[in-house]
C-alpha cells in the first residue's frame, strides 16, 4: 500500500493542489481559476489511474492497451507464450523418440 500511497504522480499532485489551494483561496473565482482546479483534477484522476494499473499488473489481470504498463505486460504475455510453445516442442519431441524405440 505504501508504493501507491507515495508514488511520485500521486504525491507530486497532491503538493501541486496545496499550492494551488493556498494561490487561490483568497482570490475571486475567474475562468482561469477553474481551468487550474479541472487541470488539478484531472491530474489526480490520471495519477489515481496510473495507481490502479499497477496494481492490477501486479495481480496479474490484464490493463487496458491505453495503459502506460500495457507493453511491459505484452512483452511478459509474449515471453511466457514462447516459453509455453517452446516446452510444448519439447514434449512432443520426447513423445515422438519414445514411440520409435
Amino acid at each position: 500500500m505504501r508504493n501507491y500511497v507515495f508514488a511520485s504522480g500521486l504525491f507530486s499532485a497532491v503538493s501541486s493542489g496545496i499550492a494551488l489551494l493556498r494561490g487561490t483561496r483568497d482570490a475571486p473565482i475567474t475562468w482561469r481559476a477553474v481551468l487550474a482546479w479541472l487541470s488539478w483534477g484531472i491530474t489526480i484522476a490520471l495519477a489515481v489511474g496510473a495507481i490502479v494499473d499497477m496494481r492490477k499488473d501486479e495481480r496479474g489481470e490484464i490493463v487496458s492497451y491505453d495503459s502506460p504498463v500495457a507493453p511491459t505486460q505484452m512483452k511478459r504475455a509474449k515471453k511466457t507464450l514462447k516459453a509455453e510453445e517452446k516446452a510444448l516442442k519439447a514434449q512432443e519431441k520426447a513423445v515422438r523418440g519414445t514411440r520409435k524405440a
